[in-house]
C-alpha cells in the first residue's frame, strides 16, 4: 500500500512537471505567442495614431518563435493563438503557422486577425493546420469603421471574411470591441452579419493599455450587461457550457447556431479561471495581461540556441510570479503603458 502512494507521488510529480501550474492553481495550457507589434489600421482603442514600433533587429526569428512554441507544447500547452500587431504583416509568417501546425500535442493552431490579408493568406493558413480564426470587426459602416480603425478599409476586411469563409477554416469568429457612442447602435447588426455567415461573434469591453490620444476610456465604457440587455431585446439568448478555451462566457442565439459572446475584464472579471500566458514579439513572456509580471525570454533563447530544457525550465519558474489576477480600473490612468499592439492582442 506504502508502495503504491509513493507511485502515485512520484507519477504526480513528473506530472506537474510537464505542466505549467501556477501558485493559485491554475494550468495554463494556453498561449498567445504575438510575431508583431506592427499593424497595417491604427484602433484608437488600441495603439496611438502615430506609433514607434519595434526596430526589425529587436523581434524574435521565426525560428525563436517555433522554438518558444514548442517549449511550451512540451510543457502541456495544447493552444497557441498567433497575434500581433496584425500578424499577416510579418513576413514569411505562413512558415512560423506550418512549423507550429506540426507541433506533437497541439491541439488547436488559431489566430486573431484584422482581416486585411487574409485574401492573400487564408488558403495557406487553412492548409498551414489552423482550425478557427479570429477577425476583428467593430463596425459594418464604411466611415465609421474608417474612424475607429483611422486608416483601415472596409471592403477589405469584408473581402477577407469571404476568403476565410472559402477556405472552409472549422470556426470563424468575429471579434467586436463595443463602444459607447461609437458603435453600440451596431450591436444587433453585427450578431446578425455573423449569423447570415454562419460566424460566431464576440463583443469585448475595452482594455485600458496604454495611452491613447484624444479618446477618453471611461467616456466611452459599454459594459457587456449592456450589450446582453440590448441583444436581448432582438434575440433569445440561452446559456451554453460552449466554451472555446478563452475568457468568452457564451450564449447561444435560439434563432440561429451562432454563438454569441461576452469578454468581460471590467464587469465580470475572469482572472480565476485564467489559462492563459503571452509571449510578445521580444520574447517577454507576459504572466497576465493587466500586469507587468514578466520573463524575458529572448536572452535565453540567443544566449543558448537550441536549448530547450533551458528554456523550458525558465518558462515552469515563470509561474511563480503569475498574478492572482488583473486591476483595470477606468477612474485612473492605465498604469499599464504597453499598447495592446505591443502586448499581443
Amino acid at each position: 500500500m506504502y508502495k503504491n502512494i509513493q507511485l502515485l507521488t512520484m507519477l504526480d510529480t513528473v506530472q506537474n512537471k510537464s505542466q505549467l501550474i501556477d501558485n493559485f492553481g491554475r494550468r495554463v495550457d494556453y498561449v498567445r505567442l504575438s510575431v508583431t507589434d506592427r499593424c497595417d489600421f491604427r484602433c484608437l482603442y488600441c495603439m496611438e495614431e502615430d506609433m514607434n514600433f519595434l526596430p526589425r533587429d529587436q523581434l524574435l526569428s521565426l525560428e525563436e518563435l517555433a522554438l518558444i512554441g514548442r517549449a511550451f507544447t512540451e510543457l502541456g500547452v495544447n493552444k497557441i493563438r498567433v497575434t500581433g500587431g496584425e500578424p499577416l504583416v510579418r513576413n514569411n509568417v505562413i512558415k512560423l503557422f506550418e512549423d507550429l501546425g506540426q507541433l506533437p500535442g497541439l491541439n488547436e493552431l488559431v489566430t486573431t486577425t484584422n482581416g486585411s490579408q487574409l485574401v492573400k493568406y487564408a488558403k495557406s493558413l487553412k492548409a498551414a493546420g489552423v482550425k478557427r480564426i479570429n477577425i476583428s470587426l467593430d463596425s459594418l459602416q464604411k466611415d465609421r469603421f474608417r474612424e475607429m480603425s483611422r486608416v483601415g478599409e472596409l471592403s477589405k476586411v469584408m473581402a477577407g471574411i469571404d476568403a476565410a469563409l472559402d477556405a472552409g477554416f472549422e470556426k470563424i469568429k468575429l471579434n467586436a470591441v463595443i463602444l459607447k457612442n461609437q458603435n453600440h447602435d451596431e450591436i444587433s447588426d453585427l450578431v446578425e452579419f455573423a449569423s447570415a455567415r454562419g460566424m460566431d461573434i464576440s463583443f469585448i469591453e475595452e482594455m485600458p493599455l496604454g495611452l491613447t490620444d484624444g479618446h477618453d476610456r471611461k467616456a466611452a465604457y459599454y459594459s457587456s450587461d449592456h450589450i446582453k440587455a440590448d441583444l436581448e431585446k432582438v434575440f433569445t439568448l440561452l446559456p451554453t457550457t460552449e466554451n472555446t478555451g478563452g475568457p468568452s462566457k457564451y450564449f447561444k442565439i435560439a434563432e440561429s447556431e451562432t454563438l454569441v459572446g461576452f469578454i468581460s475584464p471590467h464587469s465580470h472579471n475572469f482572472c480565476d479561471q485564467c489559462n492563459r500566458v503571452r509571449v510578445t514579439c521580444e520574447g517577454r513572456l507576459l504572466l497576465c495581461l493587466g500586469q507587468e509580471h514578466s520573463v524575458d525570454l529572448k536572452p535565453i533563447v540567443r544566449s543558448y540556441p537550441g536549448d530547450i530544457d533551458r528554456l523550458k525550465q525558465c518558462i515552469r519558474d515563470a509561474m511563480d510570479i503569475k498574478p492572482k489576477g488583473h486591476d483595470f480600473n477606468l477612474e485612473v490612468k492605465p498604469v499599464i503603458f504597453r499598447h495592446m499592439n505591443v502586448t499581443g492582442g
